[in-house]
C-alpha cells in the first residue's frame, strides 16, 4: 500500500479579516485620511466618466470606482520613497500615491484640498485629457500615468507588462542599501500572464522586495475568473513560488492596510517578495459609464450586493459608529471633493460656442504643440559630446592582437571597474568561464554581486533590467544568448523599454544595453540565427551599434554604456574567434557618435554594410576588382546613422549597394534602401541594390543554412549586378 503525505506550502498563505477591535484600535487620523482619499478618487473618477460621456476623453476611461479601498488601504502606509506601478486601470493607485506624497501627514477632512492637492487633481485630469500640463505632457493619457518624484513609476496598458519593471525598481532599491519596497498592481487577468509568473519566480529566487498586489475584481473585461482558472483564490499563485501570500477583502480599506503592514514588515526585513490578493469590484464596465449588467455578463443582483459593500460607505459607517465623524461631515467631504474637481475642470474646459447648449470643449491653448510629436523618442546624445574618441588608424598607443570575444570581456571589465552602477544579467553568464561564448570571462570572480545569472525567463529579466534603468541608480547590461530569444521578451523590449522615454513625456532616461550575437552559420536553426537589426531599426526608441573588429567594439560599447538611451549592441559569432589589434592600456575611448568608417575608398559604387559582412564585402571587392567604396556603418539606427558620410559617397559614386547576411523579411536593408531612395534619388544612376539572405530562416541542414544566408559569394554576385548599371541613366 502506498503512503501519501499531505504537503504544505513552503510559505504561509493566509486570509486576513478585520474585527470590531481592529476598528476601535485604528488611528483616527488614518481613518480620516483614508476617507478623504477615497472621496477624492471617487469624485475624480466620476468626473472622468462625465467628460468621457461628453466625448472629451480621447481613448478609454477605465474607471476604478468601487476599487478605491484596495489602492488607498495599501498605499496610505507607504513611504514617499516606496514605489508603485500599475495597469491600465490605475487612476486610483496613481492618485493615492500622489496624494500621500503631497500630504505626507494625512488629510484633514474639514479642509480637504489645499493648493498642492488641487494641482495633483488638475494635472492628473489634464494628462487623461491629453494636455500639455499633464504629468507626461499629454502623451500618457489614462493608461500611462507617471510621476517619478512621488514614487509613481507608471501605469501600463499591457496586461501584466509593468510587473517585471516593478521588480527591476525593487532590485535597485534593495541594492542601493535602502529598505524601500515597490508594489506592482495588476488584475485577475494578469495572474495567468507569463511575465507575471516569471517575475514571481525570479523575485522569490533573488529575495527582491516586490509586493505583487492582485486586484481581483472577478472580470477580465466580461470573462469571469472562474472561466479561466480552476483556483479562483488567486493569491494561491504565490505559494507555488515559495512566496508568502495574503488574501483580504478589498472593500475593507482597513483590512488591506493591516495586511500591508504585515507585508511591509516582511519585505523590508529582506525576506523577499509577497503576494496580496484584494477582492474588489468595479462598479462599471471595463470602459465607460455603464454597469456590466448593461452588457449582459453580470447580473444586477450581484452588482447590487457589491455596491452595498462600497468602501467609502464602509469607512464612513465605522467612523460614525466610533464617534469620529457624523453623516453631515461625511457629506461635506464629498462636497469638497466634488468642488475640487469642478475647479480642476473649470481650468481645463470652456463653453463650446459651436456646440449644443451647455456643451464644453477643451481650451485650445492647453493642447501640446504638434511639434512635440517626435520629441523624446530618444535623448539628444549630448552626454557623449565631451567624450574622448579614437579611430584605429590614428590611435598612437601600442597595439596588441586579441580575439574579438576577449575584447568584449575586457571592455566590460574596464567599465565595471570604473562604474559601480553597471550590472550584467542573462542566462549562464556567471558559469562556463564567461558564459556560452566567453563574453563575461573573469567578471564573476571580480564582480560577484553584479554578474547575475538569470532563470530562463526572458520577459522577467528583460523587464528587470528595464526597471533598473528607469530607476536611474544602475546601468544594466542584458545579454540575450541569441537574438530570437528577444522575441520571447518582445513586450518588455519594444512595448516597455523602447517606448518608455517618449510615452512618459520625453525626459526619463532609460540607460540599458542589450547584447546579443548573430549566429548564422553555427547550425542552430530557425529559432536561433536571426539578425535583429532590421526590426530594432524600425522600432522607436532604440539605438543600435555593430562592430566589425575588436578596436571598434571597445569604442562602441563605451559609447553605449554612456548613452542615456536603450542601446542594442549586436555581435556576430563568426567574429568572436577572429583577431584584431587593440591598445590594452587604453580601453576608455569611444567611437565618435554617429560616425561610420570608410574601410575602402572607391568611385564606382557605395557599399553599406556592418558586422561580419564588412570582411566578406572587402574580399568580394578584391575578387571582382570593382572600385567600390566600402562603408562600415557601425551606428545603425535612424537617429545615429552617419548620413553625412553616406551622402558624400553617394554623390561621388551615384550608386548604392546594401550588404547584410540575414533574411529578406526582417532585413535591415529594407528600411535603409527606402530612406536612401527618398533622400538621394536625384544622385542615383540605378536603383539601390541589395545583398541579403533568403526569405526563409536558416535551417539546421548545413547545405540549406548556407543557401539561406549571404557571404562573399553573394556579395560578388551583387557587385557584378551593380556593375551592369554603371553609366546607365
Amino acid at each position: 500500500m502506498t503512503e501519501k503525505i499531505q504537503l504544505s506550502p513552503k510559505e504561509p498563505w493566509v486570509e486576513l479579516r478585520t474585527t470590531a477591535e481592529d476598528w476601535r484600535n485604528a488611528d483616527a487620523a488614518l481613518l480620516e485620511t483614508m476617507l478623504g482619499q477615497m472621496h477624492l478618487i471617487r469624485a475624480f473618477e466620476e468626473t472622468v466618466l462625465q467628460l468621457a460621456g461628453e466625448g472629451l476623453v480621447h481613448g478609454p476611461a477605465h474607471s476604478s470606482i468601487g476599487q478605491e479601498g484596495g489602492a488607498v488601504g495599501s498605499i496610505v502606509g507607504l513611504r514617499a520613497t516606496d514605489a508603485v506601478n500599475g495597469s491600465h486601470r490605475g487612476h486610483h493607485q496613481f492618485l493615492a500615491k500622489a496624494i500621500s506624497f503631497v500630504a505626507p501627514n494625512g488629510l484633514d477632512v474639514s479642509n480637504l484640498v489645499g493648493p498642492e492637492l488641487q494641482e495633483v487633481l488638475q494635472r492628473t485630469l489634464a494628462e487623461i485629457l491629453g494636455l500639455a500640463q499633464g504629468y507626461c505632457r499629454g502623451r500618457g493619457g489614462s493608461m500611462h500615468l507617471q510621476w517619478k518624484e512621488a514614487g509613481a513609476l507608471g501605469t501600463n496598458a499591457i496586461v501584466g507588462g509593468g510587473v517585471p519593471l516593478g521588480a527591476g525598481n525593487a532590485w535597485a532599491q534593495q541594492h542601493s542599501g535602502t529598505s524601500d519596497l515597490t508594489v506592482s498592481y495588476f488584475g485577475d487577468g494578469a495572474v495567468n500572464i507569463g511575465s507575471v509568473l516569471e517575475t514571481m519566480n525570479l523575485t522569490a529566487a533573488w529575495n527582491i522586495p516586490l509586493v505583487f498586489f492582485i486586484e481581483n475584481n472577478l472580470y477580465a473585461v466580461s470573462t469571469h475568473v472562474s472561466e479561466v482558472t480552476a483556483e479562483e483564490r488567486l493569491s494561491g499563485r504565490g505559494t507555488g513560488f515559495g512566496i508568502p501570500s495574503w488574501r483580504v477583502d478589498g472593500m475593507d480599506p482597513l483590512a488591506v492596510h493591516l495586511a500591508m503592514q504585515e507585508i511591509s514588515e516582511h519585505v523590508r526585513a529582506g525576506k523577499g517578495p509577497a503576494v496580496i490578493e484584494a477582492e474588489v469590484y468595479r462598479f462599471f464596465h471595463q470602459n465607460g459609464p455603464f454597469p456590466g449588467s448593461a452588457f449582459g455578463y453580470r447580473p444586477k443582483d450581484e452588482e447590487e450586493a457589491w455596491r452595498s459593500r462600497d468602501p467609502l460607505l464602509k469607512v464612513a459607517k465605522e467612523m460614525i459608529s466610533l464617534g469620529l465623524i457624523d453623516q453631515a461631515q461625511v457629506d461635506q467631504v464629498r462636497v469638497q471633493a466634488q468642488a475640487a474637481m469642478e475647479k480642476a475642470v473649470a481650468q481645463l474646459l470652456e463653453a463650446d460656442p459651436n456646440g449644443k447648449p451647455g456643451a464644453r470643449k477643451i481650451r485650445e491653448e492647453l493642447w501640446p504643440s504638434v511639434d512635440f510629436v517626435n520629441v523624446g523618442v530618444r535623448g539628444d546624445a549630448s552626454e557623449l559630446k565631451s567624450a574622448r574618441t579614437a579611430e584605429f588608424a590614428t590611435h598612437a598607443g601600442a597595439k596588441e592582437e586579441v580575439r574579438f570575444v576577449d575584447a568584449v570581456a575586457a571592455v566590460m571589465d574596464r567599465r565595471m571597474e570604473a562604474d559601480s552602477r553597471i550590472v550584467v544579467l542573462g542566462e549562464d553568464i556567471h558559469r562556463l568561464k564567461g558564459g556560452t561564448n566567453g563574453a563575461t570571462k573573469g567578471l564573476v570572480e571580480k564582480y560577484p554581486d553584479r554578474i547575475l545569472g538569470t532563470p530562463i525567463s526572458e520577459n522577467a529579466f528583460a523587464g528587470l533590467g528595464g526597471g533598473m534603468a528607469l530607476d536611474g541608480r544602475f546601468r544594466p547590461v542584458i545579454e540575450f544568448m541569441y537574438p530570437d530569444f528577444m522575441w520571447v521578451a518582445a513586450d518588455q523590449v519594444f512595448n516597455q523599454i523602447g517606448k518608455a522615454r517618449h510615452m512618459f513625456g520625453g525626459d526619463a532616461a532609460v540607460p540599458v544595453v542589450i547584447r546579443t550575437k548573430v549566429a548564422m552559420g553555427s547550425g542552430y536553426g530557425s529559432q536561433h540565427l536571426m539578425d535583429p537589426a532590421g526590426i530594432f531599426a524600425t522600432s522607436p526608441g532604440w539605438r543600435i551599434v555593430a562592430a566589425s573588429n575588436p578596436f571598434d567594439y571597445i569604442g562602441l560599447m563605451n559609447a553605449a554604456l554612456a548613452l542615456e538611451d536603450p542601446v542594442l549592441v549586436i555581435e556576430h559569432v563568426d567574429l568572436y574567434a577572429s583577431k584584431g589589434e587593440i591598445d590594452p592600456t587604453d580601453l576608455d575611448y569611444q567611437i565618435e557618435f554617429g560616425k561610420a568608417a570608410i574601410k575602402r575608398e572607391g568611385k564606382d559604387l557605395t557599399v553599406l554594410t556592418y558586422l561580419s559582412m564588412v570582411a566578406h564585402t572587402l574580399e568580394a571587392v578584391e575578387q571582382t576588382k570593382i572600385d567600390a567604396e566600402v562603408i562600415d556603418l557601425r551606428w545603425l539606427d535612424r537617429a545615429s546613422i552617419d548620413w553625412q558620410t553616406i551622402e558624400a559617397s553617394i554623390k561621388k559614386t551615384n550608386a548604392v549597394m546594401i550588404v547584410e547576411q540575414g533574411a529578406m523579411g526582417t532585413s535591415y536593408g529594407g528600411w535603409l534602401a527606402d530612406e536612401i531612395q527618398r533622400r538621394y534619388f536625384d544622385f542615383l544612376d540605378q536603383p539601390v541594390q541589395r545583398v541579403h539572405g533568403g526569405e526563409a530562416s536558416p535551417s539546421i541542414s548545413k547545405v540549406l543554412e548556407r543557401a539561406a544566408i549571404a557571404k562573399t559569394e553573394e556579395v560578388v554576385a551583387g557587385l557584378k549586378k551593380a556593375a551592369e548599371g554603371f553609366g546607365k541613366n
